[in-house]
C-alpha cells in the first residue's frame, strides 16, 4: 500500500491550535483506518520551495500518495471519503446528499464563521471591526439557526456519521472563542457528539503533539487563516 503523507505546521499561535485544517485530514484518515506520515512545516522553515511544490499557496494541509498530490482540506477529505464506507454511504442517493452537506459546511457555514473569527482574533481593537462585528454575528446566527433546524431530532446530518459531519464539526469549532454555539443547544450537543469519537480524539492529540509545549506565542496580528 502506498504511503500517505500530509503536511502540517509545527508551530502556530495558541489560539489556532486544534483548529488548523490538517485536523480534518487527520480525522478522516483515522475514521478510514488509513495510516499516514506527517511532514511538519516549521515556523520560518527555509525549505519553502518544497512546501510550495506541495501546496501552491503555502498553506496546510497538502496530501501525497503514490505520486498523487492534493491540496485544500475539503478536496482531500472527499478523496479519502470516496474510498471509505466509514465516511460516505455506498447508496448513491445517500452518498450524494452527504456530499452536498460537505460542500455546505465549507461554502455556506464556514465563510461567515471565519469572517467573525478574523474580526475577533486579529482586529478586536480596530474601530471598523467593532462596527462590523454585530452584522457579522447576525450572519453567523442566521446560518446556525438553519443548521440547528436541520439537526433537530437528528444525531447527524444524514442517517449516520459521514464526512459531512466531520467537516461541519471542524467548522463549528472555529467558534470556540464565542458563546454562540452554547446558545444553540442542538448544535452544541452535535459538536460534542462528534468530538467524542475516538478518531477525532486521536487526530486532535496528534495535531497538538506537533506543537512545542515550551514556547510562548506572539499575540495574533493581521492576516488570514492557518490553512485550507
Amino acid at each position: 500500500m502506498a504511503r500517505i503523507k500530509i503536511t502540517a505546521f509545527g508551530w502556530v499561535p495558541p489560539f489556532a491550535r486544534g483548529l488548523v485544517r490538517d485536523l480534518r485530514v487527520r480525522w478522516a484518515l483515522e475514521e478510514a483506518g488509513l495510516a499516514y506520515e506527517e511532514l511538519l512545516i516549521r515556523h520560518g522553515d527555509p525549505a519553502s520551495e518544497v512546501h510550495l511544490g506541495l501546496q501552491p499557496f503555502g498553506q496546510v494541509p497538502a496530501y501525497e500518495e503514490d505520486g498523487l498530490l492534493l491540496f485544500e482540506s475539503g478536496a482531500i477529505v472527499l478523496h479519502i471519503a470516496e474510498r471509505s464506507d466509514a465516511l460516505l454511504p455506498s447508496e448513491p442517493g445517500a452518498r450524494a446528499r452527504a456530499t452536498s452537506w460537505m460542500f455546505a459546511a465549507l461554502n455556506t457555514i464556514e465563510p461567515p464563521i471565519q469572517n467573525l473569527a478574523e474580526i475577533d482574533l486579529f482586529y478586536p481593537n480596530e474601530e471598523w471591526a467593532k462596527q462590523r462585528r454585530p452584522s457579522a454575528v447576525e450572519a453567523v446566527n442566521s446560518r446556525l439557526l438553519k443548521l440547528s433546524e436541520r439537526l433537530e431530532g437528528r444525531a447527524y446530518l444524514e442517517d449516520r456519521f459521514t464526512a459531512a459531519d466531520l467537516l461541519m464539526t471542524t467548522v463549528l469549532r472555529i467558534l470556540r472563542h464565542t458563546d454562540l454555539l452554547a446558545k444553540m443547544p442542538v448544535l452544541d450537543a452535535y459538536r460534542k457528539r462528534c468530538e467524542a469519537r475516538p478518531a477525532f480524539q486521536k487526530a486532535l492529540a496528534d495535531q497538538m503533539a506537533a506543537f512545542p509545549k515550551d514556547e510562548e506565542s506572539d499575540a495574533p496580528s493581521g492576516g488570514g487563516g492557518s490553512g485550507r
